[in-house]
């Protein structure tokens, strides 16, 4: 059973005074995550990854098509429990602390007071929230309010949970600590459903992932199927390079380009044949050093650019 199915689900708004027409913020979306896998989200900001968050916690009603999270239908009050939510904005009450809040919500979920007070701690040490905890919510920074959001998603120990863009507002520390919490989640089994248009973070957590544009769906599986990861490429970095040298190099065709980055030293990149040991060979007989050499891959990055120019954008009369 998979911890979360979408089938052919459909959001449209009503847009327009005079003549109101339809408009699609999600257009058939259909996907399935595996549990105890981290999924990424993907897509530029309107390609309707908030809209489908909040069609599975049903903040919102879908125009057509379903969904189920841990095999049961979305809104199922035994599955609320066992699920964890952070919105793209959490708003919490000002005058609450930190240690407050979570104690509140712990007992929501029934935890005495002093199981809420153990969890409540534990959580506020997970996301980097130290003596600011008896401080109240209002004097807190966005990346702050971030944290403590992340902390109350974790609350009840759920087996799935769901983040809208969890790194948003986070400083780099920040984000370090919480794609640390996420994969500890993923080893104790839970399954991470995130949303995010920072495609760094995926590469780091991701097992599958699915790219939106558009409202549509325009590409999903593993990272090394996606991104294929094939090698376009050398960049070689060498000092005491010879102006000769480059230019016997350039003239047979081993140099695309050149930066020079100082006197004698520069970054070359190379093309996938002939190899570069061969290149580098000669350059290093003709008084060339070897700084470094990397091959040149596709990322994660060039494919969303890829999908997200392919998708054509929609306008309401496509589903008037």
């Amino acid at each position: 059973m998979n911890a979360i199915e979408i089938e052919a689900l459909t959001k449209h708004y009503t847009t327009g005074f005079w003549r109101p027409r339809p408009y699609p913020a999600l257009d058939g979306l259909t996907l399935s995550v595996a549990p105890g896998e981290v999924f990424g989200f993907l897509g530029p900001n309107g390609a309707g990854k908030t809209t489908t968050l909040k069609l599975l916690m049903q903040l919102i009603y879908p125009t057509s098509g379903h969904a189920s999270i841990l095999g049961k239908p979305v809104g199922d009050i035994a599955v609320k429990q066992r699920v964890g939510y952070l919105p793209e904005q959490p708003y919490f009450y000002d005058y609450l602390t930190a240690e407050e809040l979570l104690e509140y919500f712990a007992a929501l979920f029934g935890a005495s007071a002093a199981a809420a007070r153990q969890r409540a701690s534990g959580l506020l040490d997970d996301v980097g929230i130290g003596g600011e905890r008896r401080v109240q919510l209002r004097k807190f920074s966005k990346g702050m309010l971030q944290r403590v959001g992340i902390a109350q998603a974790l609350i009840n120990e759920p087996e799935i949970v769901f983040l809208d863009e969890p790194m948003s507002g986070l400083d780099p520390l920040g984000r370090r600590e919480i794609r640390e919490l996420i994969l500890r989640l993923r080893d104790r089994g839970c399954t991470v459903f995130f949303s995010s248009h920072v495609l760094a973070d995926a590469e780091a957590l991701c097992s599958r992932v699915a790219v939106m544009a558009n409202g549509r769906l325009s590409a999903t599986g593993r990272l090394s199927d996606l991104v294929a990861f094939h090698v376009r490429g050398w960049e070689l970095v060498v000092s005491g390079l010879p102006d000769t040298a480059l230019e016997h190099a350039r003239s047979l065709g081993h140099v695309v380009r050149a930066t020079k980055l100082g006197e004698g030293r520069y970054a070359l990149e190379l093309p996938l044949s002939p190899a570069p040991d061969r290149t580098l060979a000669e350059m290093i007989g003709q008084g060339a050093r070897l700084v470094s050499l990397n091959p040149v891959r596709d990322t994660l990055e060039d494919f969303f650019v890829q999908q997200v120019a392919a998708s054509k954008p929609r306008t309401s009369a496509e589903v008037a």
